[in-house]
């Protein structure tokens, strides 16, 4: 991470903060902030006390994208740039073994769209929106963006949104089941905030595993998820944990999980 890092993040007890801080260009990446947000990310699922993760923009956006004025590169190619710089957020979104809430607190445009869609949860301000332009400036939408918008809306609802360059406004990403609610806009990090605290209370070694089936199951069979759920529940029956939370339920109370 940078001297003065434009993504930071801040530990809340068992939730960790990660902004996306470039407000003077609605948090746009040029490739301080591709680098610092990779650190941030890995800093917060490198912290064993953090067990649930909040990502979001300072300010008015979540991120407008890729930063068209800093131009395109030209000591590497445009996909050498997604490999190496942008490629290593995702992998951190979708690897760590905690969940990540998308706290939309405006616009989720471009590559920052795919960022959002990768995120495990996500809770949307009233008046944010994600956007596909990639069709207004004749490029193909990056960041995993055709399969994750493919996989969440079906082809005919993911084409339409990639080729029209339509915003998604919030109620209709609600209406679809992308977004877990849509609040006021002031709300956005302080209810993520808070649902990522209610999910710090969940037993971790249970998370983590749902997360990482759940991940697999996306390009798996189910005889395949069938298999990889048995040898994750083997592991985790037993377990302190699963001891506790069994103990918990036959005593009425609710339980301490150590993770």
């Amino acid at each position: 991470m940078s001297d003065s890092p434009v993504a930071t993040c801040v530990i809340d007890g068992p939730v960790a903060i990660v902004t996306m801080a470039r407000p003077e260009s609605m948090n746009a990446f040029n490739q301080a902030l591709r680098l610092d947000l990779t650190a941030a990310l890995r800093e917060a699922a490198s912290n064993t006390d953090v067990r649930a993760v909040v990502l979001t923009g300072a300010e008015r956006a979540f991120s407008a994208g890729a930063d068209l004025g800093a131009g395109f590169p030209e000591q590497m190619t445009i996909e050498q740039q997604l490999q190496r710089e942008y490629r290593p957020i995702f992998d951190e979104i979708i690897g760590m073994p905690k969940p990540v809430i998308a706290a939309i607190n405006g616009a989720a445009a471009g590559i920052a769209l795919s960022i959002a869609l990768a995120c495990d949860l996500a809770v949307m301000g009233e008046k944010a929106f994600l956007l596909a332009p990639f069709s207004t400036i004749s490029l193909v939408p990056d960041g995993g963006a055709n399969w994750l918008l493919q996989k969440q809306l079906g082809y005919k609802r993911a084409f339409q949104l990639a080729v029209e360059a339509d915003r998604f406004e919030a109620a209709r990403r609600l209406d679809w089941g992308l977004a877990y609610r849509v609040v006021p806009i002031d709300a956005v990090l302080d209810i993520a905030t808070a649902w990522g605290h209610e999910l710090a209370e969940r037993a971790p070694l249970s998370v983590r595993a749902t997360k990482l089936v759940m991940r697999a199951a996306e390009s798996s069979s189910w005889a395949d998820t069938f298999d990889y759920e048995a040898r994750l529940q083997t592991d985790l029956v037993g377990s302190p944990d699963n001891q506790e939370g069994v103990t918990a339920f036959f005593e009425k109370r609710k339980p301490e999980f150590k993770g």
